[in-house]
């Protein structure tokens, strides 16, 4: 159906996906410690009976009400969105974890709620965990975070989904961190100590936008090392500690400046309709050392698995070239926060030959506003009649 066929009412039902687990350690607040308990809701057209669902998951976000969501129910869509155990602080996050989340999550859709079919949805930081998820549902590869202990992906008997969306979304945390890193501090416990020449945020700083692709080059470089420089000191960290006899032992650590990508400065940068001086979390100028930016409090063991540049398993161009099920890609031509490469990116990096690149022209990352209404109707009905062409209208 189209985005302008009859509207639906829906039920918004609340419910739990428990499960065990088995960590040596406990990483989440709140509960007993043996056992996991998400939080998800099923949105439910009233008066449609269907055998597909679409499932959403964030590595934290709390998305059941955005907009899209919202809207795919009232096209005629059941969807479920489940929140992982990390829901709403990503400080001790474990990427693989977060998988073993979206697993019991399937499960539930398939084997209680009995649907059929499911299509993954992966909205934003959602992309490249349902990416990941897929990948290891399909040819389970990973027996351990990267820091070691559980889970074990190969051990899980995820089920693959039938379909997949990759909806507004960036390539990777880690790979969007890195992109996002104030390459210019020099002192990981004082960032006041700075490389002059790039800090985006200086007056003073002789390299000022529009940036020179030399510029450019030997900032995204610095952004890497950076990367690396504290990747060498987690791991050095984790050493120590299981050389002491403290294995299960952590350490919290802040990391400042996450939000300097030039691109927010720069328009000529991966261009597209953002507003420049802008991110998605407000001034970037502000935010790059405010409690809201990426990463900026982490603890070793997470570090390595969601934020390590060469580490993380997450990785969804990796992911998604091993994908064999049908691929839709949507980006969002207004969106500060996954830009046209990210998506461009993501598209050509599917593997499977049935993909589909889609972009919504004048779209921001949220279809927030009564000026993005039109946008949003756009992209569900381009998701629906893809899933339709697939077969997975689900409606019984």
């Amino acid at each position: 159906m189209s985005a302008d066929d009859k509207k639906f009412g829906y039920d918004r039902i609340p419910y739990l996906v428990i499960f065990d687990d088995n960590s040596a350690y406990r990483d989440t607040y709140g509960g007993p410690g043996e056992i996991v308990a998400l939080e998800s809701y099923l949105l439910r057209p009233r008066g449609v009976e269907s055998d597909t669902v679409i499932v959403f998951m964030h590595p934290i976000g709390g998305g059941a009400y955005l907009p899209m969501m919202n809207g795919l129910a009232r096209a005629g869509h059941h969807v479920i969105y489940c929140g992982s155990r990390y829901r709403g602080v990503d400080s001790a996050l474990i990427m693989e974890k977060v998988v073993q989340d979206l697993g019991a999550c399937v499960r539930d859709a398939r084997e209680r709620l009995g649907y059929r079919k499911v299509v993954l949805a992966g909205w934003s930081g959602g992309g490249s965990l349902s990416l990941f998820y897929q990948q290891q549902a399909q040819h389970p590869t990973v027996t351990a975070p990267p820091a070691g202990g559980t889970p074990d992906l190969t051990q899980l008997d995820l089920i693959p989904a039938d379909a997949i969306m990759i909806l507004a979304a960036h390539v990777s945390r880690h790979g969007t961190m890195t992109e996002w890193l104030d390459a210019s501090i020099l002192d990981e416990s004082n960032p006041d100590i700075r490389d002059p020449e790039l800090d985006l945020y200086s007056p003073k700083n002789p390299n000022q936008p529009p940036y020179t692709e030399e510029f450019v080059e030997r900032y995204r470089a610095a952004q890497i090392a950076r990367n690396r420089r504290i990747t060498a000191w987690v791991k050095a960290q984790l050493e120590y500690l299981r050389g002491s006899g403290r294995e299960f032992e952590e350490r919290a650590f802040v990391v400042h400046g996450t939000m300097a990508d030039p691109r927010w400065l720069d328009p000529a940068i991966d261009p597209n309709d953002r507003v420049p001086g802008r991110c998605y979390l407000g001034d970037p100028r502000i935010v790059n050392n405010s409690p809201v930016g990426l990463a900026r409090f982490s603890t070793l063991r997470s570090w390595l698995s969601q934020w390590s540049y060469d580490d993380a398993n997450g990785d969804g161009l990796k992911c998604a070239a091993d994908l064999e099920i049908p691929a839709l890609v949507i980006g969002n031509s207004a969106d500060d926060a996954c830009t046209p490469s990210h998506t461009n990116r993501l598209y050509e990096a599917v593997g499977h030959p049935d993909k589909t690149l889609y972009v919504v022209q004048g779209a921001t990352h949220y279809y927030a506003g009564p000026d993005q209404r039109p946008k949003l109707d756009e992209a569900i009905g381009v998701v629906t009649s893809w899933l339709a062409e697939r077969g997975f209208a689900g409606r019984l």
